[in-house]
């Protein structure tokens, strides 16, 4: 103990409190009463309960007092009778008032938990796709359930004990004084015995429980990332089901291990507490039965005290160590907060533009753009940055652009596509291709320079508008486990049967859909994987087709496709492009053949341009340059055009 603070028993307590106190601020329990609020009422009545309860608990020790002093020793039988009645009939009315207790409790504490998932599930919708590539959905699965439940336990089981314990100490402490004031001030005196130990255990525990939330994510983290469909499929083909058996297993351990140490921390606390109200009672009971031999006050009284002292006791440690318990609750509701309170990168203007008609006119200006800069969308202040050590081999498929080694992804990018054209975009893997696709629907917003819409800002546009008039096919197709009707309506929820067939048609993929047994009611599996990946992809372009927008954003990803499923995507293309503004990262000559400008980037720039002339197409401007564009043509594209007839 630091020198200065003086001597003493009471000195020592409140430098061991102050040293290591829980921090429960008063904006945390305003906003925490905040969401307890839309159940006041039903709380009123939750705490009617706990008095009527706790009134109720007073009474069988007067009952054994007058079944003693009065029935017994002067042999008055009807009195005896509706005394034993009485001894029944309370436990009775205790448990119906406890049954509405917790039908109160359950309640609210349901009511809560729904009202935590929707404003984090909403939170989360809001964030950007930054926030998601440096997140692991299993930590994101834990905030949403572990987190949210221990929330709530902390209104509806922490909050009530502590109000129940309040009640119950001071009417109790109020009937022992009424009988014999001086047995209630011994039964006090051995308090602080409980003090102590009680602040100790307290943080210990509270410390545990914090460490088990986080031990519990990175468990399910490792669930999330390996059960799946992708993970599962790496798993076993690259062999390692040991290894991940062995790794599930450390972290099964670990949980196990801090469930353990806290058990036995609680358990050796109670053996403790119970023996110092076993010798508090021991005392109290030595003592009174001298004052009883004395005459002082009279069987009954005392076999009343001793009752009350058993309804004293738990309730008084308990509430010496309130604050550290509650402190140890509200762990689950701060890191619940934690991801409330993360910023949201991407949001609306308050007087954010609704685009009426879009005519397609897309142009960026001095575009830069860094991944870097960007930082990690809050997630970082989670702790729930990507493991670095934990997966090399292991990794689920994404649609995601990964960040470059390099620190700008884009370097003053600048190109005007007027409504109707189709602009393609070649380059060398890693050149900035698909971060421009990703710019434009503004899954992110530029680090510098901007990018305009018929003109307007995107900053300025409102983001809901933004995603009705651009479609994305992405290199990765991602379907719902559900039905493939589902999935094609998740374009267009409100498009009829009919509409839907005709698009499946456009897109070439209806007579494989007829072909199944249940048509479109056939369930595609866990991210499609039912589907080959041609049929994905022609999917996803009907469900394009469906929404039906002004400007479309295309990752032609084909080449890893059959001949046949390639030609069929590219025909479907062909349709939908028409008479639409159109991005294409191009991976095939007959794509590129048919663009109105190319755009050939390299390490974030436009290195190449042309824009088709009157007498000449894009692609013979650029091969006349004999740049990086004529280089890619002889590399890669010339040898991609399928024969007509394919």
């Amino acid at each position: 103990m630091p020198q200065g603070l003086g001597t003493g028993w009471w000195t020592y307590l409140r430098y061991d409190q102050e040293r290591d106190r829980p921090k429960i601020s008063w904006t945390l329990f305003r906003r925490v009463w905040g969401y307890a609020s839309p159940y006041r009422l039903k709380v009123l009545g939750l705490l009617t309960t706990i008095f009527a309860i706790s009134g109720l608990s007073l009474i069988p020790p007067l009952l054994y007092r007058d079944l003693i002093d009065n029935a017994i020793m002067n042999g008055d039988t009807s009195r005896l009778n509706w005394l034993a009645l009485g001894m029944i009939g309370i436990p009775i009315l205790s448990a119906a008032i406890g049954f509405g207790q917790r039908y109160l409790s359950a309640t609210i504490g349901e009511g809560l938990i729904a009202d935590l998932r929707n404003a984090l599930f909403n939170h989360m919708q809001r964030m950007s796709l930054r926030f998601f590539t440096h997140t692991k959905t299993g930590e994101l699965m834990s905030r949403l359930n572990n987190d949210v439940v221990g929330a709530q336990n902390a209104l509806t089981g922490t909050f009530i004990n502590i109000v129940t314990n309040i009640v119950t100490v001071v009417a109790t402490l109020a009937m022992m004084f009424s009988l014999e004031w001086r047995l209630s001030l011994l039964s006090i005196a051995i308090v602080p015995l409980f003090v102590a130990p009680t602040r100790r255990v307290g943080r210990k525990l509270r410390k545990i429980r914090r460490k088990s939330l986080e031990l519990n994510a990175r468990m399910n983290t490792l669930m999330q990332e390996t059960l799946n469909i992708d993970g599962a499929l790496l798993v076993k083909l690259f062999g390692r089901q040991a290894d991940e058996r062995g790794r599930f297993q450390e972290r099964s351990k670990a949980v196990a291990d801090i469930g353990v140490r806290s058990a036995v921390v609680g358990r050796w606390f109670f053996m403790g507490l119970g023996l110092i109200s076993a010798v508090g009672t021991a005392v109290m009971f030595w003592i009174g039965g001298h004052m009883v031999l004395r005459g002082v006050f009279t069987v009954g009284t005392i076999v009343a005290f001793g009752a009350y002292l058993t309804l004293l006791y738990g309730p008084l440690t308990s509430i010496s160590n309130a604050h550290v318990e509650f402190a140890t609750s509200m762990v689950s509701f701060e890191r619940v907060f934690e991801v409330l309170d993360l910023p949201v990168e991407i949001r609306d203007k308050s007087n954010a533009i609704m685009l009426p008609d879009v005519t397609g006119a897309v142009s960026f200006h001095d575009v830069t753009f860094s991944y870097v800069e960007g930082g990690d969308g809050g997630a970082a202040s989670l702790g729930l940055r990507v493991d670095r050590h934990a997966r090399k081999n292991i990794s689920t498929a994404s649609i995601l652009p990964q960040k470059p080694s390099r620190q700008l992804a884009l370097e003053a990018v600048s190109f005007e596509i007027k409504p109707g054209e189709l602009a393609a975009f070649v380059g060398p893997s890693g050149a900035g291709k698909t971060t421009i696709t990703y710019l434009l629907p503004r899954l992110y917003d530029p680090t510098d320079g901007k990018i305009c819409l018929d003109g307007h800002d995107l900053r300025d546009v409102s983001q809901v508008s933004l995603a009705k008039a651009i479609g994305m096919v992405t290199q990765e197709t991602y379907l719902f486990n559900d039905t493939l009707k589902v999935n094609l309506l998740y374009a267009a929820p409100d498009a009829t049967q009919a509409e839907v067939e005709a698009a499946c048609r456009a897109a070439n993929i209806h007579h494989v859909i007829a072909g199944l047994p249940d048509g479109y009611d056939t369930r595609v599996g866990e991210r499609g994987y039912r589907l080959s990946g041609g049929e994905k992809q022609r999917i996803a372009i009907a469900k394009v087709i469906l929404k039906d927008p002004r400007i479309l954003v295309l990752d032609e990803a084909t080449s890893s496709l059959d001949s046949q499923s390639e030609a069929l995507i590219q025909e479907a293309l062909e349709k939908i492009m028409k008479g639409r503004t159109s991005l294409v990262i191009a991976h095939r000559l007959s794509t590129i053949l048919g663009a109105d400008m190319i755009l050939v980037l390299d390490q974030g720039r436009i290195v190449e341009y042309a824009h088709r002339s009157e007498t000449h197409s894009a692609h013979e401007l650029l091969l006349e340059k004999e740049g990086m564009y004529a280089s890619l043509y002889h590399t890669q594209f010339r040898d991609t055009c399928p024969p007509a007839s394919s």
